[in-house]
Formats: structure tokens, sequence, C-alpha cells
């Protein structure tokens, strides 16, 4: 039996990652912001027309070198700090680090999360199931140990961008917490880097939780999914992977729930794609259009909803056509869909309510005017919950009952 590890062991660990980190981003940005000067001096140097094409290649000459060896020593400086730190890891005696690290995290996640990945960076989140604040080891034994009390009934709970596991706690309630409570479920919570591409996620989760049925430590009477935001796309995702690999937990799923997915897009993404698309109009601001792409793979997949490998298809070549296939729900299971909207009661005729500041309501219920891409979602399992934002739906008094009746 492999040696425990002691709580203060654990937090100098951490400690330490986080170090190593931040100090591998700080370098990254150093990098980052050399290039995007070079690029402006060399777009300079050229003098193009202002809507002419940008220089191609580093700044000529001298200035070429002086930005070479800016970007050299940077790296110089950043492997020795990473040396450094990876030694004093093990180390490190500091304070505790404060409740809101994890929101600090999974934020750094959903906005650089892909960089963090493809970097082997410390910081980068490593999808897990968690169960009471602990990450699960999906070995039959481990579960037992780890979840004294699993029962039959599984529900599996998914956050959405810029979140983390521990935020389904809202006001004081957790959905995962009161339909243990109400309905006998044991909940686990997905815990993921929200920056990844959704189908990577989706891939993996699929993987996941192929396994876990496969290592429960007692027979699965139900299983259950219950989604936020992102989280409803990263759980579509997941359901193509496990059809195409034939994965058998597909077949035991039994609902399927949507909170304010954005399963046809989210404006404010796409806006963000035009902006990017206007500044990189003149050579003089091209450069700049690199900030913009600091978005990560998972944001710049909620434009359209994107939930497979092949919906990053751009067939005009300008960055924001929507690529999508159609990705159909799994019929299997029953799927349910609320989507919230700030206006506070229904209107008298038939125009659809503003949204919840994120996510449109069409969007958040799957409806799309292609009858290939609409979710045909039966109305009667469709609610809008009103006077609600985007994150009450984690806590509003009117949704879990209705949830309640879902998942009775």
């Amino acid at each position: 039996m492999p040696p425990t590890t002691s709580a203060p062991d654990r937090r100098r660990a951490r400690n330490g990652h986080d170090l190593r980190g931040m100090q591998r981003l700080t370098i990254d940005a150093i990098t980052g912001v050399t290039d995007l000067v070079e690029a402006m001096h060399a777009n300079i140097s050229a003098l193009p027309g202002v809507l002419g094409k940008p220089a191609a290649g580093p700044a000529p000459g001298i200035a070429g070198l002086v930005y070479r060896s800016v970007r050299g020593v940077t790296r110089f400086v950043g492997d020795g700090l990473d040396l450094a730190f990876a030694k004093l890891a093990p180390l490190l005696d500091v304070v505790r680090p404060p409740p809101q690290r994890e929101a600090v995290v999974a934020a750094l996640n959903g906005v650089l999360g892909d960089h963090l990945d493809a970097t082997g960076n410390p910081l980068a989140i490593e999808m897990r199931l968690r169960h009471d604040d602990h990450a699960l080891t999906l070995r039959r034994d481990a579960l037992a140990d780890a979840v004294p009390e699993a029962g039959g009934k599984l529900l599996v709970l998914v956050h959405g961008l810029c979140m983390n596991d521990l935020q389904w706690r809202y006001n004081g309630h957790d959905h995962g917490a009161a339909l243990a409570h109400d309905l006998g479920y044991t909940p686990l919570y997905l815990h993921y880097n929200s920056g990844r591409r959704i189908s990577s996620n989706g891939r993996e989760f699929a993987a996941l939780m192929e396994q876990l049925l496969m290592q429960w430590p007692v027979p699965v009477e139900r299983l259950s999914i219950l989604c936020h935001s992102m989280g409803g796309l990263v759980a579509r995702s997941a359901c193509v992977a496990a059809q195409e690999q034939r994965q058998t937990w597909l077949a035991r799923l039994d609902r399927l729930v949507f909170l304010g997915t954005p399963h046809q897009g989210a404006p404010l993404e796409r806006a963000g794609s035009w902006v990017d698309a206007l500044i990189a109009l003149s050579p003089y601001t091209a450069p700049f259009a690199r900030l913009g792409k600091v978005r990560s793979a998972g944001i710049q997949d909620l434009r359209h909803g994107n939930v497979r490998d092949e919906d990053w298809r751009d067939r005009d070549g300008d960055g924001r056509a929507d690529g999508r296939l159609p990705s159909p729900l799994p019929k299997g299971p029953l799927c349910y869909a609320i989507a919230a909207s700030t206006t506070a009661q229904p209107s008298d005729g038939d125009e659809l309510p503003k949204g919840d500041g994120l996510v449109p309501v069409a969007s958040a219920l799957g409806w799309h005017e292609d009858r290939a891409f609409d979710l045909r979602i039966p109305k009667t399992r469709q609610r809008i919950a009103y006077g609600v934002h985007h994150l009450e739906l984690l806590g509003d008094a009117g949704v879990y009952p209705q949830l309640l009746r879902w998942l009775a």
C-alpha cells in the first residue's frame, strides 16, 4: 500500500506548483510581448499603407538582433528559475492558500487553459471526478473507501467555463447535495480545465465515465448528468465520443439535464472574433490582434457551440464561419433544458425574452432554424427561468423544484 501524504506536505507541494506555474506564465508573457513589439517595429519600418499588408518576418538589422537576444535571455532565465523552483518545491512551507485559490486557478484555466496544458504548466487542471472536495481514484477498492455511502443512483455534475466543482455551491445551495438528500443520488463532480477544446474535454470525460461505471463498487441502477453552461457542451461531446468509440456507459445514461448551455453559441464570443478581425485590418494594429487571440480554445468553442474536432473547420477562412456538423442528442436518455432570462416575467406575445446576460434563450433551449442543428428537446422538457441571471441557475429557488421533478 503506498504511503499516505500528510496535509502539510500536500499544501507545500501545491504551493510549489503554483509558484512554478506563475513563473512559467510570466516568462511566456514577456516573450509574447517581445514578439508583439517586434512585429510593430517591423511594420512601422516597412511603412505600409493604412490598410496595406503587414510586414512578414522579424524586425530588420540590429533591432532584430536585440529582440532575439531579449527572447533568448528571457528563456534562459525562465529555465533556470524553473529548475530552482522544482528543487525548492518540496521544501516550501508557506501559509495555506486561501479558499479562493481554487476559483482563481479555475478562472485562469478558463482563459489560458489550452496554453497551460500545451506548455505543461503545473497550474493546468487535470480532469478528475471529485466527491466531498476530494479527487477520486477510479479503482473499485479506492472508490469504496472514498465514497462509503455509494449507492446505485449516480449523478455526475459538470461545471461551466472558468469555474470548478466547488462552485456548484451557490448562496448556500448545492443541486448535487440537495438531490442526494431528497432523491438518494450519489453526487460526483467533474473538475476540468475549461480552456481546452470542448472536444478534447469530451473525449476525456467519456473515457472517465467508462472507467467509473466499470469500477463503481455497487451495481449502477440509474445514471444522470447535470450540466451548467459549457458543461452541457462537454457532456454532449462525451456522448458523441462514446458513440464513436462504442463505449458502454452511454447506454446506461438515463437523464441529461442542461442549465443555460449555449447549444447554438454565445453572441459575446462572436463579438470578440469580430473585434479581432477589425483590429487585424491595418498593419499598424494587426500585432495587437494577438492579444484578442489570448482567449482559450474553450472560449472560442462557445462562439457557435462546437462539440466535435471537425467543428473547427473554417469554410470561409475568416475565423468566424460556423463550420459545425450536426450533433443530435443521444437517443437513449431523456434530455431536459432550462434557459434563464433576466426578464422578470413572460410577455404576452410570441417574442422570446432576452437571455441571461451570456446565453440567449433560443440557444439554451437548443433551437435552430435549420432542423439538422435543432436539438428537438420536447417542449414538455423545456423551461425558462424568469428574473434569473446565468450563475443564478445554480441556486435559484425556482430551478431546483424543476430538477427534483425531472430527476425523480
